[in-house]
């Protein structure tokens, strides 16, 4: 190794470690709460078995913080697979995370996965001062079909009128390499004619809701020339229409060297990524839109 090398070596390499702990700032103890159904005691009496397994969720939480934000996360999985957990990158944040599995196609019809996300926002809604967390903090993320769920339960009223929440209650929304037209397999679900690619705004279409009134929003997407076809270009969309409506809170970040993995949000991702995602979760709610 040269004498150049020698020098700079170390220096890169404190760099590296610096931005890293920048990440890692937050540390506590950590309790978990595992296997809470998340509807009422009323529903869990007249629920079939599937929906007794499927409908809970996880709670990972800082025993020793108070006030502190919490992330309900919806994992992905074609709306037909994938297991409820806690991302590694959320983990050890001084936040709480809230893993939730719901119901999946074909077991129920649709929109019964859209009804079990907004039962679990609102049981994080009811429930998460109980363990020292702020209701005004709670934000929603998920990757991939999770990040779908979010973008409808956040963005379309229909889901969380029914238990007196407003979408502006949130303190903003994570889109992780999200569908935001109708999903493909809500496509299949429904009979609606065209091939997989070919786009639709409906309804169930998170560009359908679109305003200026919404939480805070981040659309976190890998490398275009490695995602999805089109999925970049459609959040593209959907940043830029809300930029035209006047959301005075919308970020888009495109992550180069990762394709949908990044769905997952894993360690893996660039440091760079991370510290945008993270420094998304710290936004004050007073500065929502």
């Amino acid at each position: 190794m040269s004498n150049l090398s020698k020098f700079f070596v170390p220096l890169v390499l404190a760099g590296v470690l610096f931005s890293f702990n920048i990440i890692l700032a937050d540390s506590s103890e950590y309790q978990t709460e595992e296997n809470i159904f998340y509807y009422n005691d009323e529903c869990y009496q007249t629920a079939d078995d599937y929906q007794r397994q499927q409908c809970r969720l996880d709670l990972y939480y800082p025993k020793n913080e108070s006030a502190f934000s919490t992330v309900v996360w919806f994992h992905g999985g074609g709306l037909t697979g994938g297991k409820r957990y806690f991302p590694d990158l959320l983990k050890d944040r001084g936040i709480a995370v809230v893993a939730v599995e719901y119901r999946l196609s074909p077991q129920v019809e649709f929109p019964k996965f859209l009804e079990d996300a907004a039962a679990a926002v609102a049981w994080t809604f009811q429930n998460i001062e109980r363990f020292g967390g702020d209701r005004s903090k709670i934000f929603v993320c998920g990757g991939s079909a999770g990040a779908y769920l979010t973008a409808m339960v956040g963005m379309d009223p229909r889901w969380l009128n029914p238990y007196h929440i407003k979408q502006q209650e949130l303190a903003g929304l994570i889109l992780v390499s999200g569908q935001v037209t109708t999903h493909f397999h809500i496509k299949k679900l429904l009979k609606i004619p065209g091939e997989q690619y070919q786009p639709v705004i409906d309804e169930n279409a998170p560009l359908a809701y679109l305003s200026s009134d919404l939480p805070p929003i981040l659309l976190v997407l890998g490398d275009r020339k490695m995602e999805w076809k089109a999925r970049v270009e459609e959040n593209e969309l959907m940043f830029a229409s809300l930029k035209a409506l006047g959301h005075s809170c919308i970020d888009f970040i495109e992550t180069p060297g990762m394709g949908h993995e990044i769905s997952a949000l894993g360690n893996n991702i660039p440091i760079e990524t991370q510290q945008k995602i993270i420094d998304f979760l710290r936004l004050n709610p007073i500065e929502k839109p």
